[in-house]
């Protein structure tokens, strides 16, 4: 059950990181999703992420919505903040808590319902307005809580469990994160550890808005033929653009991006991605590269995994409104509450 921890006790040579912690530091309640649900996997690769990443877990702000996705929190970082807020309102509540305190790592997970139906309007103001965040949709293309119905992304043509044959338009969220501005967008598959750990790190390290997409099949509901997010699926239309490393601080190296050959980006924090290119057409410093080659690749039924688009210069919310360094919930009455004479000011201002 959810509130049923894991057992303490673990081995006493288990590898730890430079701040004492084994990966067992990293892990949260057991999970109560179905046996072999995707979810589990990418849990398992937030909770290696952050070992790798020797984040501290009380630096860790994690926060869901509703959905099997949005269970998942629990299941890892036990000793980090988090807060499961209503369906779809994930992101306005990260944001609010990013403006209040900056000092604090952001991780917003989710799900097709969650945030392509009743919050893709607070998904697409979260990313344009660059919050500071990792945000990954677990994407499963069904309704797995309340059995299986298709989501705002299951793909038009695919079928149901009982053989129904979706007729919308699915939504693409990697596209939607690039034309919102997101300037981190990569996507991978619940199946791909080797991809999807290095990816999480790297969003973590991303100074602004920061989305992941990750495939994760359900294997209660859109697991069987005719789906295009089942395991079987997923690996023969995968098309990986680039192998992704995550290097710790070092001085920055550069070097020509040629097919088969790696470029390093380095980030804010010092972090350098390595990126090692298997698509010679493939440019992730491009957005408009990047939108393009999603949509000729979507039309012949690939699905497009890796770093798909890295801004290494941008920006933040807090950049683009000028706050001030120290997190807003530290500041006391003195800062606060400047006085009459200058709230006098202000209004002789607006005359």
């Amino acid at each position: 059950m959810t509130y049923i921890l894991k057992p303490q006790l673990h081995h006493p040579k288990l590898p730890t990181n430079s701040l004492g912690y084994t990966r067992r530091d990293y892990e949260g309640s057991v999970s109560t999703l179905c046996a072999g649900c995707g979810h589990d996997s990418i849990s398992a690769a937030i909770i290696q992420a952050c070992f790798e990443l020797e984040l501290p877990p009380h630096r860790v702000a994690k926060l869901s919505g509703i959905g099997c996705s949005s269970k998942t929190p629990d299941y890892f970082l036990g000793n980090s903040h988090g807060f499961n807020t209503v369906h779809g309102r994930m992101p306005s509540v990260l944001t609010g808590a990013n403006l209040a305190n900056r000092d604090l790592i952001y991780l917003g997970v989710s799900g097709d319902g969650d945030s392509a139906s009743i919050g893709l309007g607070q998904f697409a103001h979260a990313i344009r307005r660059g919050v500071n965040m990792l945000y990954i949709v677990e994407n499963n293309g069904v309704y797995g809580l309340t059995k299986g119905q298709f989501s705002a992304t299951s793909d038009k043509g695919s079928k149901s469990k009982k053989g129904v044959v979706n007729h919308d338009a699915g939504i693409d969220m990697v596209s939607l994160a690039l034309q919102m501005g997101a300037t981190f967008v990569g996507r991978s598959f619940s199946g791909d550890k080797a991809q999807l750990v290095p990816l999480i790190k790297a969003g973590l390290a991303h100074k602004g808005a920061a989305f992941i997409d990750c495939v994760s099949p359900c294997v209660q509901f859109n697991n069987h033929n005719g789906s295009t997010k089942s395991y079987d699926y997923v690996r023969e239309h995968n098309e990986a653009v680039n192998r992704l490393d995550v290097i710790t601080p070092r001085d920055p190296i550069h070097v020509d991006y040629k097919p088969g050959e790696t470029v390093r980006v380095q980030q804010h924090d010092g972090s350098i991605l390595s990126l090692h290119k298997l698509n010679e057409l493939y440019n992730p410093n491009s957005r408009a590269q990047a939108l393009g080659y999603l949509q000729a690749r979507q039309a012949r039924g690939q699905i497009v995994t890796g770093l798909l688009y890295v801004d290494p210069d941008a920006g933040d919310l807090h950049e683009s409104i000028g706050t001030v360094d120290t997190p807003l919930n530290q500041l006391g009455e003195a800062e606060l509450v400047p006085g009459q004479a200058a709230l006098d000011r202000i209004n002789a201002g607006l005359r």
